[in-house]
């Protein structure tokens, strides 16, 4: 049977085209209208994990007990940009807006790391950082939390640590992305591993990164309890924690910050 005008290939070719314009401009027209809910919803989701690492918002909830959500909460931080090599602060990006994750994909704004530096297995390292200070009301600082991240297991973990007012002890350490195995290194999410690192020491009398996840705690102040059966997602905790607040990290502004306080140093 001869085949049709509106059955021929050419037909079928430019209606399949056609379609799959259609269906192109509604996809990227409803990418682009949702661009600006999906950039409130991951600053709104920034500023729940680092309000969960300093235990001001509780996990998995949204608002504290007496009914504050995450805005009005983070409304008593102050978001400092940090040249990490020299531990300054810096006007060179803005704070609202910057993303150091991304920028360490770049040469122009991250340097190389040498095996030997590269502890946490990042590859390169951003040149500036973003810190997030915690004040009360009488502008007096009662948290630090910075971003940190290693690789683990099976990728990137990504968190904030919080640091306490002596600049010495943590608060809180929070991942919000992460690919560790559920039972085994995904047990950086339980919640009675996370409250163990409320009153860590961070550093040793020199100054230098001492915290340790060990299988049997002593009465060390440096040591945290290693997620039994993850040995690899453990060591890349400690590693990261170590880069983090370490000389290639935020070290250089902590040891600004420490002898005078940080109104002095900023």
């Amino acid at each position: 049977m001869p085949v049709g005008p509106r059955e021929g290939i050419k037909n079928i070719l430019v209606v399949s085209v056609i379609v799959c314009l259609l269906c192109s401009i509604v996809v990227s027209f409803t990418a682009v209208s949702l661009k600006p809910r999906q950039d409130i919803n991951k600053e709104l989701d920034r500023k729940q994990n680092i309000l969960r690492a300093a235990g001001l918002l509780p996990a998995g909830e949204t608002t504290d007990a007496q009914g504050r959500g995450a805005a009005e909460l983070f409304e008593s931080f102050e978001v400092r940009a940090v040249d990490l090599q020299t531990g300054e602060f810096t006007s060179d990006v803005d704070p609202e807006s910057y993303d150091q994750i991304r920028a360490a994909r770049f040469p122009e704004s991250s340097r190389d790391l040498s095996p030997e530096e590269d502890i946490a297995t990042l590859g390169r390292r951003e040149n500036i950082g973003l810190a997030y200070f915690k004040r009360n009301a009488a502008g007096e600082l009662e948290r630090l939390v910075i971003p940190v991240r290693g690789y683990g297991l099976w990728g990137t973990l990504f968190g904030f640590l919080a640091i306490n007012s002596d600049l010495m002890t943590s608060v809180g350490l929070s991942f919000y992305s992460h690919k560790e195995t559920p039972g085994l290194g995904g047990e950086v999410d339980n919640a009675s591993w996370k409250a163990s690192w409320d009153g860590v020491m961070l550093f040793d009398e020199a100054g230098e990164p001492a915290v340790r996840l060990v299988k049997t705690r002593s009465d060390s102040e440096y040591e945290i309890d290693a997620l039994s059966g993850a040995t690899l997602t453990t060591r890349g905790v400690e590693n990261l924690i170590a880069f983090w607040t370490g000389e290639l990290g935020y070290g250089p502004m902590l040891a600004r910050l420490k002898p005078a306080g940080e109104q002095q140093a900023s």
